[in-house]
């Protein structure tokens, strides 16, 4: 239940505060407006919605507790101690600010009522699209020594707003059942509600969230999140495993007042050995992956501090060494949360940050606080800097690299790569291309496929692992260099999608420990050098079967164990005595042309798997685990992780 909370704060929080712009019919019609989709994302986007009310009011200084929970029948419940939505008559409709706030489509503090002075929510729409698009949601709310409880029934009022009890608490509990008439599927994952929940209590230095699945055989997913060292926290989880350039996390903080309105701004960061940069950025608790204003200011101070160092003190000789964003990125992870009243988001699902004085406002924290740092740190000061100018040396080195591939390939003059075999059709729209381990697949792949819109690749020998590898030598590397110029949208600072020659980009390895190891090593490629490929869902594994069964002149195929015994016992139309010859195929290279086509080539017949990241920062730990320097890491994770997999894909 909800807890007492002690907060100084006087503002009156009450249905004044509560503003109506529109109403909810258009929700049950046309879900994916207003939850970008109705597959598990939008699913698990309902209880982020509810999670970020509470969050909102730990931001206004009200809640320092959410406790999720995952019940039987996967139903969600969310309980927070803060002031407990509002009760009383909201003047625009007469209405019940409880009800409102759970019926009316933008109706909340958020707009412009007074409510929050800051406040996230990834389209602002709350609490009555999450109660639209369930079976049943009830709420209840401790407030003014009162219980009030109110229940829907999608959308609908099924029981008007009542008092049911007497309490010393406050805060707000909401329960409610996803309508299975909404979403594809309405089974949470434990894991993707943790992960979101972690990031959040990162975020919220001081906000206990617990997150609990009381399911079946499920009893003992349960976990109390709290960081009372927020994102200096945030950056030590994300580099755990890697090797460090200097022990301390760098945390910079502060505010500034314009107008009236108040935005504090946070950074924390630390270097490791690896040769990626990790910046991760938010604004009131909302992941901007493309960036915005507040990446702009710590970018732009970044260099402009470290290059001013490193001439103070001779590390930086003349103006050529001088170092660039990309050299003094090299290796580092930041986490940069900002926090202000009315932001300027870029599209409805607030992809970049808008608001100009934040630039400054982060660029005069980083400027001011990091110099100050460096100064009272030379030891992390000089290795920080050493680290940069390597990065800027191998810099110099890859723009060779990158020029005598140009010469070799005939990059600039469109000349493709020998072993590429491609296709006819010229809109990357409507091209694949399978990457192929070995010519004898690929013989057999360039013989079974459809020449008009796929493209085969042949790669051979070991390939470089790239998170042991800066540019230069992922430029300079025979294997991955015809890849390079075979997909045309070249890597790192560089790339550039609207360049990119296919849209289907599909990896095709044998289905043993040496084709997941070559998956590995691609997708640790794509990763790194080409994470818009992943993020934008290009990237694909094709599912090679790995049996055949054959009874008399039919023949069918298996992707698994189960799938073997289930087409066998079919196929002996339950008489044990019929024999039914299967076989493993041993690879894509014993395969005929034929069978490859329709197993593992036909668009008709084929399964893919598109190769996505629910969480970047858990891709990244894992990537820097399985493939970087450090063997005790990687040790431990096979060790916790070996008796779970089956068939790993990142």
């Amino acid at each position: 239940m909800a807890d007492t909370v002690k907060n100084t704060a006087t503002q009156e929080y009450d249905a004044s505060q509560i503003q109506v712009l529109e109403g909810l019919e258009a929700v049950r019609k046309r879900p994916g407006m207003y939850i970008g989709t109705t597959s598990t994302t939008g699913l698990h986007h309902l209880v982020y919605e509810i999670v970020d009310n509470a969050i909102d009011e730990s931001l206004a200084g009200y809640c320092d507790r959410v406790d999720v929970v995952i019940e039987p029948g996967n139903i969600i419940s969310v309980t927070d101690n803060g002031r407990g939505i509002p009760v009383d008559i909201q003047e625009q409709t007469g209405k019940s600010a409880l009800e409102v706030v759970f019926t009316v489509l933008h109706a909340g503090g958020k707009f412009g009522g007074g409510g929050y002075k800051v406040s996230g929510g990834l389209h602002g729409v709350g609490a009555s699209v999450v109660n639209a698009l369930s079976e049943w949601l009830e709420v209840n709310v401790h407030r003014d020594g009162k219980i009030y409880a109110m229940k829907f029934e999608r959308g609908n009022i099924s029981e008007p707003i009542h008092v049911i009890g007497r309490t010393k608490k406050r805060g707000t509990v909401v329960r409610f059942k996803p309508d299975p008439e909404m979403f594809d599927d309405t089974v949470y994952d434990y894991e993707t509600i943790h992960d979101r929940m972690r990031q959040q209590a990162f975020l919220n230095a001081g906000v206990t969230i617990s997150v609990t699945d009381l399911r079946e055989g499920m009893e003992d997913n349960t976990d109390v999140l709290y960081y009372d060292g927020g994102i200096r926290e945030y950056v030590a989880y994300i580099n755990s495993g890697k090797k460090l350039v200097h022990e301390d996390v760098i945390y910079l903080g502060g505010e500034e007042e314009a107008d009236g309105h108040i935005t504090f701004a946070e950074v924390a960061l630390q270097y490791n050995e690896e040769y990626h940069e990790n910046i991760v950025s938010f604004a009131n608790d909302v992941k901007t992956p493309e960036g915005g204003m507040h990446e702009e200011g710590f970018k732009r101070a970044l260099t402009a501090v470290l290059n001013s160092y490193g001439k103070k003190y001779g590390l930086i000789k003349k103006d050529e060494d001088k170092l660039s964003g990309e050299d003094v990125r090299e290796g580092i992870t930041t986490i940069i949360s900002v926090k202000l009243e009315e932001p300027q988001f870029e599209g409805q699902t607030k992809q970049k940050l808008g608001n100009a004085y934040v630039r400054t406002l982060v660029s005069n924290i980083v400027t001011d606080q990091l110099s100050t740092y460096l100064e009272e740190h030379p030891v992390t000061a000089k290795a920080i800097l050493a680290k940069a100018m390597l990065a800027n040396q191998a810099r110099l080195a890859a723009r060779k690299a990158r020029e005598t591939v140009r010469r070799k390939t005939g990059l600039e003059s469109g000349q493709m790569p020998d072993k590429l075999q491609d296709c006819n059709e010229r809109d990357p729209s409507l091209c694949e291309i399978y990457i192929v381990e070995g010519d004898s697949a690929a013989g057999s792949a360039i013989q079974g496929r459809d020449s008009r819109f796929q493209a085969i690749l042949a790669m051979w020998g070991k390939m470089l692992n790239v998170e042991k590898a800066r540019a230069d030598k992922v430029y300079d590397n025979d294997k991955l260099a015809p890849l390079i110029v075979a997909l045309g949208c070249g890597i790192g600072e560089e790339f550039n999608m609207d360049k990119l020659r296919y849209h289907k980009i599909i990896i095709m390895a044998d289905a043993d420990v040496d084709g997941a190891h070559i998956r590995t090593l691609l997708l640790t490629f794509f990763f790194r050098y080409m994470r818009p490929l992943i993020d934008n869902g290009y990237v694909y594994s094709a599912v090679p079967p790995l049996y055949k069964l054959t009874r008399g002149k039919k023949q069918k195929v298996a992707y698994s164990d189960e799938q073997r015994d289930a087409i066998s016992a079919e196929m002996r139309e339950d008489n044990p005595n019929v024999k039914v010859d299967i076989s493993r195929f041993k690879g894509l290279g014993e395969m005929d042309p034929h069978e490859l086509w329709e197993t593992t080539m036909d668009p008709e017949q084929r399964s893919l798997r598109r190769i996505t990241l629910k969480d970047a920062i858990a891709a990244d730990r894992v990537f820097s685990v399985l493939m970087g320097e450090d063997v005790d890491p990687r040790r431990e994770w096979i060790e916790e992780n070996a008796k779970y997999v089956v068939n790993l894909d990142i």
